[in-house]
């Protein structure tokens, strides 16, 4: 950026000096001539005249050029205006050839497009007559020497002329170039600035979302693991308390309910050191559902039964899983609700989908009604598991009406064990 400054600030530097020279040109070009002239025979006061009147004319120039956008109109009647003078100069004195050569410098400042050739052409022509002596010497005879000085002159002078436009042309180029490199470095510098800022907000809004996903995570580990345990240690213990004149059916109960807080401590410590349940440890997911179905069946006294289709084969840790919480889940909200006889569990692998579907017969209920906690159709369970499911881009499906049982089908991507997800 210091590099690209330093070129605009010596650029601007060169463009001053080379206007404060063509300012000066005219006057010392028109200084010189006169002195010359002055020193042949001539008609001195036709010659200062004439010089008082083109130095004035030069002076009206630079009000015309004065402002930021000068009258295109004006500045082709100066030129016209000098062309003229020139002329009327030359004819007084040939040395004034030695100003003519400003028409050249004016016709690339202050005219445009073609004009800017005929004030060549125009400027070749009168400085021919310089060479060849000045006007009496054409007049004498002289004027096929005249007009071929004029040719080459003119051939000259636009050829020269046509390279100084181009290498002007291309100057300014690269000016507009450069001009347009630094806006497009502000524009980056600015976009950068922008960026960092999007990429501090989607850091925070990536934390913010990591906490809110842990701390889900953590509310469904809670509810698959503790709360459940204790839903069934509470109802071990109410049942125990309820046949209090029976001991061994008091000390059935009582086992259970210490075996279901044994099973809860061991898997609130793995949930918080985040591994996997202790049920899918050296177990395949198959096995691991019907141990779930089988202590749960024995438990609550309400048959279960597994059945698996398909290839059974190993999957991610969190397809199996997603799959071991959604049997928990739903088994316990058989318990808790459907007050039912039979379940039947199914497990289906295919080829890119895992299946488990959950099917009771008990007395059903209205997927659309809203619970009246606010926590929506099936609670915070269902909610749970929905959300486990919909983390691997799977789908829960529940099919249920009073009275005519519950069917819970947790679908996820059959994603093979080892793959990163």
């Amino acid at each position: 950026m210091s590099t690209e400054a330093e070129l605009r600030r010596e650029s601007a530097r060169v463009e001053r000096r080379e206007r404060a020279v063509m300012r000066v040109l005219p006057y010392a070009l028109l200084t010189v001539s006169t002195v010359i002239a002055l020193m042949g025979p001539v008609t001195v006061p036709a010659v200062l005249g004439l010089t008082a009147v083109v130095a004035g004319w030069l002076v009206w120039l630079g009000h015309l050029d004065h402002g930021p956008d000068p009258d295109a109109r004006l500045l082709g009647l100066y030129y016209v205006g000098l062309m003229v003078w020139c002329a009327a100069l030359v004819v007084l004195a040939p040395s004034y050839g030695i100003f003519a050569f400003v028409g050249f410098v004016h016709a690339f400042e202050y005219l445009r497009g073609r004009w800017r050739y005929v004030g060549v052409v125009a400027t070749a022509l009168i400085m021919a007559v310089t060479y060849v002596g000045g006007v009496p010497n054409i007049v004498a005879g002289d004027w096929w020497l005249w007009a071929a000085v004029s040719m080459v002159s003119v051939g000259l002078s636009l050829t020269f002329f046509h390279v100084a436009a181009s290498t002007d042309q291309h100057g300014r180029r690269q000016q507009r170039a450069l001009v347009e490199l630094h806006e497009a470095n502000e524009r980056l510098e600015a976009a950068l600035v922008e960026n960092a800022g999007l990429h501090a907000q989607l850091l925070t809004q990536a934390r913010e979302a990591g906490v809110l996903d842990e701390r889900q995570r953590m509310a469904r580990e809670i509810h698959d693991t503790l709360a459940q345990s204790l839903a069934g240690i509470l109802t071990q213990l109410q049942a125990a308390e309820q046949t209090m004149a029976r001991p061994d059916a008091v000390r059935r109960h009582v086992t259970n309910a210490v075996t279901l807080a044994r099973e809860s401590l061991t898997e609130a410590r793995r949930t918080v050191h985040a591994v996997e349940p202790h049920v899918l440890v050296g177990a395949r997911l198959p096995d691991a559902i019907d141990d779930v179905a089988a202590r749960w069946s024995q438990v609550h006294h309400i048959g279960a039964a597994l059945t698996i289709t398909g290839d059974p084969r190993p999957m991610h840790v969190d397809v199996e899983l997603t799959l071991l919480r959604a049997a928990q889940e739903g088994l316990a909200n058989v318990a808790k609700h459907a007050a039912a006889t039979r379940v039947g569990l199914t497990l289906s692998y295919m080829e890119d989908l895992v299946t488990l579907d959950i099917r009771d017969d008990g007395v059903g209920f209205d997927p659309g009604a809203a619970r009246p906690d606010g926590a929506g159709a099936g609670g915070f369970g269902l909610a749970g598991m929905r959300q486990r499911v919909q983390r691997l881009a799977g789908r829960l499906d529940i099919e249920s009406e009073p009275g005519g049982g519950t069917a819970v089908s947790a679908t996820v991507p059959a994603i093979p064990a080892g793959s990163a997800r």
